[in-house]
């Protein structure tokens, strides 16, 4: 079994990268897969599509590797992460679902909205995020254009690919947040959990934890800086 890790970054985010591009080559070879930058050019030029849209080489890599696991490069890899690919049967699309609490409805709008412009599916739940997203060879048809389109209204790729998993029947394991901390998920609705009691943390979207606005701390960067030294010293 081939197995790889991506991350989507490029010379704009030099900082980002010097942070955690080495936690996450150390967590490939400690699961026993290959590291690779995503940082081409791709023919999504509207928004944050030119970026996140990145992901579709999957369906090129997946030539290749039988399983690839996605880790945003805006993340903090904890030392208690397990293996995900042991996490996730081969048959799983692994991932963490956003439609929860405060964003539900705002999540659910866009599924909506994606199947008023694509086609009605039955989708009506499981709005995924792809800052943590493990996939077999068998799903590679989810990184693929949708009638020779690009989702690009709110929500991009985690709205495009989310319309393709339900569209092909695949099935979801919904990892929670614990593979995903975003800050939503540390607020009340969801019983204030720390984001340093989860595997992954992810400074998604503004990314300010509460804890490090009360510091002045005021970019996600600087939030990750300060978290990294906690745990790693």
């Amino acid at each position: 079994m081939k197995l790889l890790i991506t991350t989507r970054a490029d010379n704009r985010i030099p900082d980002w990268v010097a942070l955690t591009h080495p936690l996450l080559k150390e967590y490939a070879a400690k699961v026993g897969a290959d590291f690779q930058v995503i940082d081409y050019v791709t023919d999504c030029d509207v928004g944050d599509g030119r970026w996140h849209y990145r992901i579709m080489k999957h369906y090129e890599l997946h030539e290749e590797y039988d399983r690839i696991l996605h880790i945003d490069t805006d993340t903090l890899i904890m030392p208690s992460c397990p293996n995900l690919f042991e996490v996730v049967d081969p048959d799983e699309i692994g991932t963490c679902c956003e439609d929860k609490g405060p964003r539900q409805h705002a999540r659910l709008q866009s599924i909506y909205f994606a199947q008023q412009k694509f086609g009605a599916i039955g989708w009506n739940r499981e709005y995924i995020n792809t800052g943590v997203f493990i996939t077999s060879k068998e799903h590679r048809e989810i990184y693929t254009k949708i009638n020779g389109e690009y989702w690009t209204d709110w929500g991009s790729d985690d709205v495009h690919i989310g319309y393709l998993i339900k569209k092909n029947g695949f099935e979801i394991n919904d990892l929670g947040y614990k593979f995903n901390h975003m800050t939503m998920f540390s607020q009340d609705w969801n019983g204030g959990p720390s984001r340093f009691d989860s595997h992954i943390i992810h400074y998604a979207g503004v990314g300010l934890f509460e804890d490090a606005k009360a510091q002045g701390i005021d970019n996600k960067l600087d939030q990750a800086k300060l978290d990294y030294q906690r745990v790693y010293g």
